[in-house]
């Protein structure tokens, strides 16, 4: 192989380390909402780097299981949480 060729082999083998290696560092915060809507309840658990944007995230998915369609999806996350739970990992 030319030389440009093992060099690019060896700079897209050090973009995709950094892809995997931040990929399992993304969490600093873990958050579970549950959020009640139409009658049906469901929770949703996700890892974040801050507090505020784990919690957003784990009420956007536990709405993703309750609704389809935007305009109940928006109505769903405007929903008070029915519990919240946050810790540090």
């Amino acid at each position: 192989m030319k030389r440009t060729s093992w060099l690019a082999l060896v700079v897209l083998a050090l973009i995709g380390g950094f892809v995997v290696y931040s990929s399992f560092t993304v969490g600093g915060v873990r958050c579970e909402v549950c959020v009640e809507f139409e009658g049906e309840r469901a929770c949703g658990r996700v890892d974040g780097p801050t507090e505020r944007e784990a919690a957003a995230a784990a009420r956007t998915n536990a709405c993703a299981r309750l609704t389809s369609g935007v305009t109940k999806t928006l109505a769903c996350e405007r929903a008070p949480a029915v519990t919240s739970a946050c810790s540090a990992r």
